[in-house]
């Protein structure tokens, strides 16, 4: 298994749907910065948004388990092998990620039960 280099593209704001639902003087994502970045592979990466992490981490697991030789959907979505452009699921204020396979080893940092 491989790390996956997570990158914080774009923090977003739907300016329409927030003055609609969001609460007065709602802005972009405050937990995640633009040009951030994390390494993950089967574990979320510490600071990483626990929402953000349920929306992605479909991608990193992909990814860190050998798809990064292909492109995902079979070659109609993406064009770069071992790469995933994805958002969390927040509908007023998504966060766009960049999810690239590595070739840096995983380390398990914790013992099975059995």
């Amino acid at each position: 298994m491989k790390k996956c280099k997570i990158t914080v593209l774009k923090t977003t704001l739907d300016k329409e749907l927030a003055e609609e639902y969001g609460v007065p003087g709602l802005g972009a994502c405050p937990m995640m910065k633009e040009g951030q970045v994390f390494y993950a592979d089967y574990a979320k990466p510490e600071g990483f948004c626990d929402e953000a992490w349920k929306a992605v981490y479909q991608y990193v697991f992909a990814l860190s388990h050998g798809t990064g030789e292909g492109l995902f959907y079979y070659g109609d979505w993406i064009r770069k092998p071992g790469v995933a452009i994805c958002s969390c699921n927040d509908g007023l204020r998504p966060v766009i990620f960049k999810i690239e396979a590595t070739e840096e080893e995983a380390e398990i940092d914790y013992i099975p039960v059995r």
